[in-house]
């Protein structure tokens, strides 16, 4: 082969050559090297790193605000989420989601919490029952409460007023009732701290009569005063027919006989002797019977006509009483002495067993029983109306309020709203479209469309506006992964970079053609 012909084609080859692989470096260094070679593992070679991940915050910033501020604006998105098609896709999505909510068989709510925060959830509950519980306490100590009771209470009774009080009043419940009452008598009765109670309470009651500055008017109730007072003045006329019966008896008459001989003779005594001789004269033995005949006969009826004056019987009255009075304004313990006096220790004692007896004794038991069962019997042939109707409406809501406002009614509102969290937790909820009528999904769909449409719209703009999309954009830029960037670019644009290569080698053969073609004509 001529030498000049091989020299041609050597060129040629060579320029073909130096432009594929050009081109195919051009390409391959657009992603690499990703990070910039190190000379001897010290010095950095800049030039070398690749184009897109050494520009990469460039790029990142470039397509961040291009698509931010010119591809996808806040308009476009309100638009976009104002799109029919977008109402139709949250229709559906809607649909969707109401029927796995509904139609979906559920277990318990306690079943339903994840492990992970069952205790936050019950510690939650508990602060939510807590809540209620101190709301509506404080809510019934209110003065709403009682005036809401008040308005309320003229329907309550009309509501009940025909209801029998044994629709309440069951046999069984009257059964479960009285054994209720025996046993709690039964073990109260029996305890030694019942017994300690009743010790101590009479204890402390004692102590506090016999106070040092206490006296019988302040221990004593009025009406027991008045009514001795009564008793003793009603007494005295009584008291004075009885002392005219006494010289009926031969001893007091004898007694007084001698009385009367002795003040005779004593009064003779004291006379001078003329006096002396004319009262002997005029006083003789058988004056002296006559004397305590006539005292026997007339004397008690005459001494009860004196008492029956009424200026008698004021007297009487005002000195009885000032008696009484003086008696029961002298301290107690003058009277009845100490607290540690053998014989109140002994009273005291005494009383407590009476009392211990009393509420132990079978008797007690069965008359509680039977009063307990005759009042249910008669409460359970009765209407509400019977019982309320003689009751003002005023008296029946502060009934109401006081019962509300006790202990035991806060205690059975606190029992209840746990017993009601805790069942509320463990029921198990099941199918909840069977709640719901046939038509029931379907009408709250359309009940929820709507308005939680309308409400998206007017949140969209508010909401877009806080959108920084050319700053997400840029973020997931420049966070993306070259080696992912790179195959998205390979695969989205093989055909054309082979093409570049490949251009790469026949334009480098056209270049070598030409210097073929050049060097000729030279020559």
């Amino acid at each position: 082969m001529n030498q000049e012909v091989v020299l041609a084609l050597v060129k040629i080859c060579f320029g073909s050559l130096a432009g594929g692989l050009t081109n195919t470096v051009a390409v391959w260094m657009l992603f690499h090297p990703y990070e910039p070679p190190k000379l001897l593992g010290r010095w950095r070679i800049s030039f070398l790193h690749g184009a897109v991940p050494k520009n990469q915050p460039r790029l990142a910033a470039a397509i961040g605000s291009t698509v931010g501020n010119r591809l996808l604006t806040p308009q476009d998105l309100t638009e976009a989420f104002t799109n029919v098609e977008f109402r139709k896709a949250f229709d559906r999505r809607l649909g969707t989601f109401l029927e796995e909510i509904f139609y979906k068989e559920r277990g318990s709510l306690q079943g339903l919490i994840p492990e992970a925060v069952a205790a936050e959830f019950d510690a939650l509950i508990e602060d939510v029952v807590n809540h209620v519980t101190e709301q509506l306490k404080n809510y019934v100590e209110s003065e709403d409460f009682a005036n809401s009771m008040l308005r309320h209470t003229d329907q309550l009774v009309s509501a009940i007023a025909d209801q029998p009080i044994a629709g309440i009043l069951t046999p069984a419940r009257g059964e479960a009732l009285e054994g209720l009452v025996q046993n709690w008598i039964e073990s109260v009765s029996s305890s030694d701290e019942f017994s300690g109670a009743v010790s101590n309470y009479i204890a402390r009651a004692t102590e506090k009569i016999l106070e040092p500055n206490r006296n019988l008017e302040e221990i004593l109730p009025r009406g027991v005063i008045g009514s001795l007072e009564k008793a003793i003045a009603s007494y005295l006329p009584l008291a004075a027919e009885r002392l005219g019966g006494l010289l009926d008896d031969p001893d007091t008459r004898k007694k007084f006989e001698n009385t009367i001989h002795e003040l005779f003779q004593r009064l003779l005594r004291d006379l001078k002797f003329h006096q002396r001789v004319v009262a002997r004269v005029m006083m003789t033995e058988d004056t002296v019977d006559k004397v305590l005949d006539t005292i026997q006969e007339d004397g008690a009826e005459r001494l009860s006509e004196i008492l029956r004056d009424p200026d008698v019987q004021e007297a009487i009255a005002r000195v009885v009483n000032q008696a009484i009075v003086d008696f029961l304004r002298r301290p107690a313990g003058d009277v009845l002495g100490t607290a540690k006096d053998p014989n109140i220790v002994e009273a005291r004692d005494m009383l407590t067993s009476w009392v211990l007896g009393m509420a132990r004794d079978h008797a007690t038991r069965d008359f509680v029983f039977e009063r307990l069962n005759e009042g249910m019997d008669n409460a359970a042939a009765k209407t509400w109306g019977d019982v309320l109707t003689n009751m003002p409406n005023e008296k029946i809501s502060e009934l109401l309020v006081e019962a509300a406002r006790t202990d035991i009614a806060g205690q059975v509102a606190d029992t209840g709203a746990r017993r009601l969290a805790s069942e509320f937790m463990r029921r198990p909820i099941g199918v909840p479209a069977r709640w719901f009528t046939e038509d029931g999904l379907k009408r709250i769909e359309d009940a929820l469309s709507d308005p939680i449409w309308n409400w998206l719209q007017t949140q969209v703009p508010a909401v877009v506006k806080h959108i920084d999309v050319a700053g997400r954009v840029e973020d997931k830029v420049l966070n993306f992964p070259t080696a992912s960037m790179e195959e998205i670019v390979h695969r989205v644009t093989e055909r054309e970079l082979r093409l570049i290569v490949r251009l790469g080698y026949v334009l480098g053969a056209f270049i070598g053609l030409l210097m073929v073609a050049v060097d000729a004509l030279v020559r």
